[in-house]
Protein backbone atom coordinates (compact mmCIF):
# COMPACT_ATOMS: atom_id res chain seq x y z
CA UNK A 1 0.00 0.00 0.00
CA UNK A 2 1.39 3.39 -0.98
CA UNK A 3 0.76 5.77 1.92
CA UNK A 4 0.33 9.49 1.35
CA UNK A 5 -0.17 12.45 3.67
CA UNK A 6 -3.61 12.97 2.08
CA UNK A 7 -4.67 9.53 3.36
CA UNK A 8 -4.19 10.82 6.91
CA UNK A 9 -7.10 13.21 6.40
CA UNK A 10 -9.31 10.36 5.16
CA UNK A 11 -8.68 7.84 7.95
CA UNK A 12 -7.69 9.78 11.09
CA UNK A 13 -9.77 11.70 13.61
CA UNK A 14 -8.97 15.38 12.90
CA UNK A 15 -7.47 16.25 16.31
CA UNK A 16 -3.93 16.46 14.86
CA UNK A 17 -2.55 18.51 12.01
CA UNK A 18 0.82 16.92 11.24
CA UNK A 19 3.49 18.22 8.88
CA UNK A 20 3.10 17.53 5.16
CA UNK A 21 6.06 15.15 4.98
CA UNK A 22 5.99 11.61 6.42
CA UNK A 23 9.13 10.43 8.25
CA UNK A 24 10.04 6.81 7.51
CA UNK A 25 13.46 6.26 9.08
CA UNK A 26 15.59 7.69 11.86
CA UNK A 27 19.14 7.27 13.05
CA UNK A 28 20.63 9.27 15.91
CA UNK A 29 19.48 12.88 15.47
CA UNK A 30 18.68 12.55 11.76
CA UNK A 31 15.37 11.55 10.16
CA UNK A 32 14.50 10.76 6.53
CA UNK A 33 11.10 11.25 4.86
CA UNK A 34 9.40 9.25 2.09
CA UNK A 35 11.29 11.19 -0.58
CA UNK A 36 14.69 10.59 1.03
CA UNK A 37 15.04 14.15 2.39
CA UNK A 38 17.14 14.33 5.53
CA UNK A 39 16.09 16.34 8.62
CA UNK A 40 17.91 17.25 11.83
CA UNK A 41 15.69 16.37 14.79
CA UNK A 42 15.48 18.99 17.56
CA UNK A 43 11.97 17.80 18.52
CA UNK A 44 12.91 14.42 19.95
CA UNK A 45 9.35 13.15 19.61
CA UNK A 46 8.38 15.87 22.14
CA UNK A 47 11.23 15.23 24.59
CA UNK A 48 10.92 11.45 24.24
CA UNK A 49 13.81 10.21 22.10
CA UNK A 50 16.38 10.80 24.80
CA UNK A 51 19.07 8.85 22.92
CA UNK A 52 17.94 9.75 19.43
CA UNK A 53 16.43 7.30 16.94
CA UNK A 54 17.27 3.60 16.87
CA UNK A 55 20.10 3.77 19.41
CA UNK A 56 21.99 0.48 18.85
CA UNK A 57 21.84 -0.56 22.52
CA UNK A 58 18.09 0.08 22.74
CA UNK A 59 17.51 -1.82 19.47
CA UNK A 60 19.57 -4.72 20.85
CA UNK A 61 17.56 -4.91 24.10
CA UNK A 62 14.27 -4.56 22.22
CA UNK A 63 15.19 -7.49 19.97
CA UNK A 64 16.47 -9.62 22.86
CA UNK A 65 13.43 -9.03 25.08
CA UNK A 66 11.11 -9.26 22.08
CA UNK A 67 12.29 -12.82 21.54
CA UNK A 68 11.67 -13.70 25.21
CA UNK A 69 8.52 -12.19 26.69
CA UNK A 70 6.34 -9.19 25.78
CA UNK A 71 3.32 -9.13 28.04
CA UNK A 72 1.93 -10.93 31.06
CA UNK A 73 -0.44 -8.53 32.90
CA UNK A 74 0.00 -7.76 36.57
CA UNK A 75 -1.41 -11.10 37.66
CA UNK A 76 2.29 -12.00 37.37
CA UNK A 77 5.42 -9.93 37.93
CA UNK A 78 8.50 -9.97 35.72
CA UNK A 79 12.25 -9.46 35.99
CA UNK A 80 12.67 -6.30 33.84
CA UNK A 81 10.04 -4.36 35.81
CA UNK A 82 11.60 -5.28 39.16
CA UNK A 83 15.09 -4.37 37.93
CA UNK A 84 13.88 -1.02 36.55
CA UNK A 85 12.01 -0.21 39.77
CA UNK A 86 15.11 -1.03 41.82
CA UNK A 87 17.27 1.25 39.65
CA UNK A 88 14.73 4.11 39.88
CA UNK A 89 14.47 3.86 43.67
CA UNK A 90 18.27 3.58 44.04
CA UNK A 91 18.71 6.75 41.95
CA UNK A 92 16.00 8.90 43.60
CA UNK A 93 14.28 9.78 46.89
CA UNK A 94 11.62 7.13 46.26
CA UNK A 95 11.08 3.67 47.78
CA UNK A 96 8.20 2.44 45.63
CA UNK A 97 7.28 2.51 41.92
CA UNK A 98 4.03 2.10 39.96
CA UNK A 99 4.35 1.54 36.20
CA UNK A 100 1.95 2.87 33.56
CA UNK A 101 2.15 3.48 29.80
CA UNK A 102 2.34 7.27 29.62
CA UNK A 103 2.83 10.50 31.52
CA UNK A 104 -0.90 11.13 31.76
CA UNK A 105 -1.40 7.69 33.30
CA UNK A 106 1.43 8.24 35.78
CA UNK A 107 -0.15 11.57 36.75
CA UNK A 108 -3.60 9.98 37.05
CA UNK A 109 -2.09 7.46 39.46
CA UNK A 110 -0.36 10.21 41.45
CA UNK A 111 -3.57 12.22 41.83
CA UNK A 112 -5.61 9.19 42.84
CA UNK A 113 -2.93 8.18 45.34
CA UNK A 114 -2.87 11.69 46.86
CA UNK A 115 -6.65 11.71 47.29
CA UNK A 116 -6.64 8.21 48.79
CA UNK A 117 -3.73 9.02 51.13
CA UNK A 118 -5.59 12.12 52.41
CA UNK A 119 -8.77 10.08 52.92
CA UNK A 120 -6.89 7.37 54.83
CA UNK A 121 -5.08 9.82 57.11
CA UNK A 122 -7.24 12.95 57.41
CA UNK A 123 -10.78 12.13 56.25
CA UNK A 124 -13.06 13.16 53.38
CA UNK A 125 -12.85 16.95 53.78
CA UNK A 126 -9.16 17.07 52.74
CA UNK A 127 -9.60 16.84 48.97
CA UNK A 128 -8.39 20.09 47.35
CA UNK A 129 -5.76 19.79 44.61
CA UNK A 130 -3.78 22.90 43.69
CA UNK A 131 -1.89 23.19 40.41
CA UNK A 132 -0.54 26.02 38.30
CA UNK A 133 -1.81 28.08 35.39
CA UNK A 134 -0.28 27.08 32.04
CA UNK A 135 0.73 23.76 33.60
CA UNK A 136 0.23 20.58 31.60
CA UNK A 137 -0.32 17.14 33.13
CA UNK A 138 -1.89 15.02 30.39
CA UNK A 139 -5.13 14.53 28.49
CA UNK A 140 -7.22 12.23 30.68
CA UNK A 141 -10.18 14.13 32.09
CA UNK A 142 -8.68 14.28 35.60
CA UNK A 143 -5.19 15.29 34.49
CA UNK A 144 -6.42 17.82 31.91
CA UNK A 145 -8.60 19.42 34.59
CA UNK A 146 -5.65 19.66 36.96
CA UNK A 147 -3.61 21.10 34.09
CA UNK A 148 -3.73 24.87 34.00
CA UNK A 149 -5.00 25.46 30.45
CA UNK A 150 -8.80 25.58 30.48
CA UNK A 151 -8.98 25.43 26.66
CA UNK A 152 -7.90 21.78 26.89
CA UNK A 153 -10.54 20.80 29.47
CA UNK A 154 -13.53 22.98 28.54
CA UNK A 155 -16.39 21.53 26.54
CA UNK A 156 -16.43 17.96 27.86
CA UNK A 157 -19.06 18.31 30.56
CA UNK A 158 -18.71 18.62 34.35
CA UNK A 159 -15.10 18.57 35.49
CA UNK A 160 -13.67 16.75 38.50
CA UNK A 161 -14.12 19.06 41.48
CA UNK A 162 -11.93 20.54 44.20
CA UNK A 163 -9.20 21.57 41.74
CA UNK A 164 -7.78 25.11 41.95
CA UNK A 165 -5.15 26.90 39.91
CA UNK A 166 -2.53 29.46 40.91
CA UNK A 167 0.00 31.57 39.00
CA UNK A 168 3.37 29.83 38.67
CA UNK A 169 6.20 31.53 40.60
CA UNK A 170 3.69 33.55 42.71
CA UNK A 171 4.28 32.35 46.26
CA UNK A 172 2.00 34.95 47.89
CA UNK A 173 -0.98 33.84 45.77
CA UNK A 174 -0.18 30.21 46.51
CA UNK A 175 -0.04 30.86 50.25
CA UNK A 176 -3.55 32.36 50.12
CA UNK A 177 -4.89 29.32 48.26
CA UNK A 178 -3.41 26.47 50.29
CA UNK A 179 -5.08 25.32 53.52
CA UNK A 180 -5.58 22.24 55.67
CA UNK A 181 -8.16 21.11 53.09
CA UNK A 182 -5.42 20.78 50.46
CA UNK A 183 -4.52 17.14 49.85
CA UNK A 184 -1.97 17.71 47.08
CA UNK A 185 -0.08 20.28 45.05
CA UNK A 186 0.94 19.24 41.53
CA UNK A 187 3.63 21.19 39.70
CA UNK A 188 6.20 20.88 36.97
CA UNK A 189 9.68 21.80 38.29
CA UNK A 190 10.16 23.33 34.83
CA UNK A 191 6.96 24.19 32.95
CA UNK A 192 7.11 22.57 29.52
CA UNK A 193 3.99 23.08 27.39
CA UNK A 194 3.31 26.36 29.22
CA UNK A 195 6.35 28.03 27.65
CA UNK A 196 9.56 26.47 29.10
CA UNK A 197 9.27 28.44 32.36
CA UNK A 198 12.05 27.85 34.90
CA UNK A 199 10.86 28.21 38.50
CA UNK A 200 12.32 30.63 41.04
CA UNK A 201 14.18 28.38 43.54
CA UNK A 202 12.66 30.31 46.47
CA UNK A 203 9.19 29.70 45.04
CA UNK A 204 9.77 25.94 44.93
CA UNK A 205 11.17 25.92 48.47
CA UNK A 206 8.21 28.00 49.66
CA UNK A 207 5.74 25.59 48.06
CA UNK A 208 7.47 22.68 49.79
CA UNK A 209 7.35 24.42 53.20
CA UNK A 210 3.66 25.31 52.84
CA UNK A 211 2.84 21.73 51.80
CA UNK A 212 4.57 20.51 54.95
CA UNK A 213 2.71 23.06 57.09
CA UNK A 214 -0.68 21.94 55.75
CA UNK A 215 0.06 18.20 55.43
CA UNK A 216 -0.37 18.32 51.66
CA UNK A 217 1.55 16.03 49.34
CA UNK A 218 3.84 17.70 46.81
CA UNK A 219 3.68 16.00 43.39
CA UNK A 220 6.38 16.84 40.86
CA UNK A 221 5.36 16.16 37.28
CA UNK A 222 8.73 15.35 35.70
CA UNK A 223 7.24 13.74 32.61
CA UNK A 224 9.07 16.25 30.40
CA UNK A 225 11.86 17.51 32.70
CA UNK A 226 13.02 14.09 33.90
CA UNK A 227 15.62 11.51 32.87
CA UNK A 228 18.56 13.83 32.32
CA UNK A 229 16.87 16.56 30.32
CA UNK A 230 17.93 19.41 32.63
CA UNK A 231 21.43 18.05 33.27
CA UNK A 232 20.21 16.30 36.43
CA UNK A 233 18.61 12.87 36.38
CA UNK A 234 15.48 14.61 37.67
CA UNK A 235 15.00 18.38 37.87
CA UNK A 236 14.17 18.27 41.60
CA UNK A 237 17.80 17.33 42.24
CA UNK A 238 18.92 20.74 41.01
CA UNK A 239 16.34 22.62 43.10
CA UNK A 240 17.21 21.30 46.55
CA UNK A 241 13.56 20.31 47.09
CA UNK A 242 12.26 16.75 47.31
CA UNK A 243 8.67 15.92 46.31
CA UNK A 244 6.47 13.29 47.96
CA UNK A 245 5.43 11.83 44.61
CA UNK A 246 7.24 12.11 41.26
CA UNK A 247 5.95 11.16 37.83
CA UNK A 248 8.19 10.26 34.90
CA UNK A 249 7.59 9.14 31.31
CA UNK A 250 8.64 10.54 27.89
CA UNK A 251 12.46 10.13 28.01
CA UNK A 252 12.21 7.17 30.41
CA UNK A 253 11.54 4.72 27.58
CA UNK A 254 13.85 6.33 25.03
CA UNK A 255 10.99 6.19 22.52
CA UNK A 256 9.12 3.15 23.85
CA UNK A 257 5.86 3.97 25.72
CA UNK A 258 6.26 3.78 29.50
CA UNK A 259 5.39 5.92 32.50
CA UNK A 260 6.11 5.59 36.21
CA UNK A 261 4.99 7.09 39.50
CA UNK A 262 7.58 7.15 42.28
CA UNK A 263 6.85 7.68 45.97
CA UNK A 264 7.73 6.69 49.53
CA UNK A 265 6.79 3.49 51.36
CA UNK A 266 4.42 5.35 53.70
CA UNK A 267 2.46 7.10 50.95
CA UNK A 268 2.46 4.06 48.63
CA UNK A 269 0.67 2.06 51.33
CA UNK A 270 -2.61 3.78 50.37
CA UNK A 271 -2.68 2.02 46.99
CA UNK A 272 -3.68 -1.36 48.39
CA UNK A 273 -4.46 -4.30 46.06
CA UNK A 274 -7.40 -3.41 43.84
CA UNK A 275 -7.26 0.38 44.27
CA UNK A 276 -5.53 1.09 40.95
CA UNK A 277 -4.10 -0.83 38.02
CA UNK A 278 -3.02 -1.02 34.40
CA UNK A 279 -3.26 -3.87 31.91
CA UNK A 280 0.01 -3.00 30.14
CA UNK A 281 1.80 -1.06 32.87
CA UNK A 282 5.12 -2.67 33.82
CA UNK A 283 5.18 -5.00 30.82
CA UNK A 284 8.57 -6.68 30.32
CA UNK A 285 9.20 -5.24 26.84
CA UNK A 286 8.79 -1.59 27.89
CA UNK A 287 10.68 -2.09 31.15
CA UNK A 288 13.65 -3.80 29.48
CA UNK A 289 14.05 -0.91 27.02
CA UNK A 290 13.58 1.72 29.75
CA UNK A 291 16.14 0.01 31.98
CA UNK A 292 18.75 0.27 29.23
CA UNK A 293 17.84 3.90 28.48
CA UNK A 294 18.17 4.76 32.18
CA UNK A 295 21.53 2.95 32.43
CA UNK A 296 22.93 4.99 29.53
CA UNK A 297 21.52 8.37 30.60
CA UNK A 298 22.31 8.13 34.31
CA UNK A 299 26.04 8.67 33.88
CA UNK A 300 28.30 11.62 34.61
CA UNK A 301 29.39 11.69 30.97
CA UNK A 302 25.87 12.18 29.59
CA UNK A 303 24.84 14.69 32.28
CA UNK A 304 27.92 16.84 31.73
CA UNK A 305 27.38 16.54 27.98
CA UNK A 306 23.85 17.95 28.34
CA UNK A 307 25.18 21.13 29.97
CA UNK A 308 27.91 21.53 27.33
CA UNK A 309 25.34 21.09 24.54
CA UNK A 310 23.05 23.65 26.20
CA UNK A 311 25.90 26.17 26.13
CA UNK A 312 26.48 25.47 22.42
CA UNK A 313 22.77 25.96 21.66
CA UNK A 314 22.66 29.23 23.59
CA UNK A 315 25.78 30.59 21.88
CA UNK A 316 24.34 30.03 18.40
CA UNK A 317 20.82 31.17 19.32
CA UNK A 318 22.22 34.39 20.78
CA UNK A 319 24.13 34.97 17.54
CA UNK A 320 20.98 34.37 15.46
CA UNK A 321 19.06 36.80 17.66
CA UNK A 322 21.72 39.51 17.39
CA UNK A 323 21.25 39.32 13.63
CA UNK A 324 17.45 39.05 13.37
CA UNK A 325 16.06 40.40 16.71
CA UNK A 326 13.17 37.96 17.11
CA UNK A 327 13.57 36.56 20.65
CA UNK A 328 12.99 38.29 23.96
CA UNK A 329 14.93 35.53 25.76
CA UNK A 330 16.22 31.97 25.52
CA UNK A 331 14.63 29.97 28.34
CA UNK A 332 14.99 26.55 29.86
CA UNK A 333 17.67 24.16 31.05
CA UNK A 334 19.79 21.49 29.43
CA UNK A 335 18.15 19.95 26.37
CA UNK A 336 14.77 21.58 27.03
CA UNK A 337 15.09 25.09 25.62
CA UNK A 338 12.58 27.71 24.51
CA UNK A 339 13.06 30.72 22.25
CA UNK A 340 10.48 33.24 23.50
CA UNK A 341 9.36 35.55 20.71
CA UNK A 342 9.43 39.31 21.24
CA UNK A 343 6.37 41.55 20.79
CA UNK A 344 6.98 42.05 17.08
CA UNK A 345 6.60 38.31 16.40
CA UNK A 346 4.13 37.53 19.20
CA UNK A 347 1.85 34.57 18.53
CA UNK A 348 3.86 33.32 15.57
CA UNK A 349 5.81 30.36 17.00
CA UNK A 350 4.06 27.97 14.62
CA UNK A 351 5.22 30.04 11.62
CA UNK A 352 8.83 29.54 12.72
CA UNK A 353 8.25 25.82 13.29
CA UNK A 354 6.73 25.39 9.81
CA UNK A 355 9.57 27.36 8.21
CA UNK A 356 12.08 25.17 10.08
CA UNK A 357 10.44 22.04 8.62
CA UNK A 358 10.79 23.55 5.13
CA UNK A 359 14.52 23.92 5.84
CA UNK A 360 14.72 20.30 7.05
CA UNK A 361 14.81 20.95 10.78
CA UNK A 362 12.29 19.34 13.15
CA UNK A 363 11.38 21.52 16.16
CA UNK A 364 8.38 22.23 18.39
CA UNK A 365 6.35 25.03 19.92
CA UNK A 366 5.38 25.57 23.56
CA UNK A 367 2.32 27.74 23.21
CA UNK A 368 1.93 30.45 20.57
CA UNK A 369 4.98 32.46 21.61
CA UNK A 370 7.77 29.95 22.22
CA UNK A 371 9.77 27.76 19.82
CA UNK A 372 10.82 24.65 21.72
CA UNK A 373 13.87 22.41 21.31
CA UNK A 374 13.93 19.02 23.06
CA UNK A 375 16.54 16.98 21.18
CA UNK A 376 18.39 13.83 22.09
CA UNK A 377 20.67 14.27 25.11
CA UNK A 378 23.53 12.78 23.09
CA UNK A 379 22.98 14.76 19.89
CA UNK A 380 26.41 15.25 18.27
CA UNK A 381 27.72 18.82 18.30
CA UNK A 382 27.91 18.80 14.49
CA UNK A 383 24.16 18.05 14.34
CA UNK A 384 23.50 20.98 16.69
CA UNK A 385 25.53 23.27 14.44
CA UNK A 386 23.85 21.99 11.27
CA UNK A 387 20.37 22.17 12.81
CA UNK A 388 20.92 25.73 14.02
CA UNK A 389 22.25 26.78 10.60
CA UNK A 390 18.97 25.49 9.17
CA UNK A 391 17.05 27.24 11.93
CA UNK A 392 18.76 30.51 11.03
CA UNK A 393 17.52 30.12 7.46
CA UNK A 394 14.00 29.55 8.79
CA UNK A 395 14.22 32.65 11.00
CA UNK A 396 15.48 34.67 8.03
CA UNK A 397 12.58 33.40 5.92
CA UNK A 398 9.95 34.51 8.46
CA UNK A 399 11.67 37.86 9.08
CA UNK A 400 12.10 38.61 5.38
CA UNK A 401 8.47 37.69 4.65
CA UNK A 402 7.43 40.08 7.43
CA UNK A 403 9.53 42.86 5.94
CA UNK A 404 8.23 42.18 2.42
CA UNK A 405 4.62 42.36 3.58
CA UNK A 406 5.34 45.58 5.49
CA UNK A 407 6.88 47.09 2.35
Amino acid sequence: MHVTREMFNDVMVPNYNPANMIPVRGEGSRVWDQDGNEYVDFAGGIAVNVLGHCHPELVKVLNEQGAKLWHLSNVFTNEPSIRLAKKLTDATFADRVYFANSGAEANEAALKLARRFALDHYGESKDQIISFKQGFHGRTFFTVTVGGQAAYSDGFGPKPGAVDHCDYNDLAAFEKLISDKTCAVMMEPLQGEGGIIVPDPDFVKGVRELCDKHNALLIFDEVQSGVGRTGHLYAYMGLGVTPDILTTAKSLGGGFPIGAMLTTTEIAASLKPGTHGSTYGGNPLACAVAEKALDIVNTEEVMQGVLAKEALFRKHLDAINEKYHVFSEIRGQGMLLGCALNDKYKGRARDFMMAATEHHLMCLVAGANVIRFAPSLVIPDEDIELGLARFEKAVAQVVNAEQDSAA
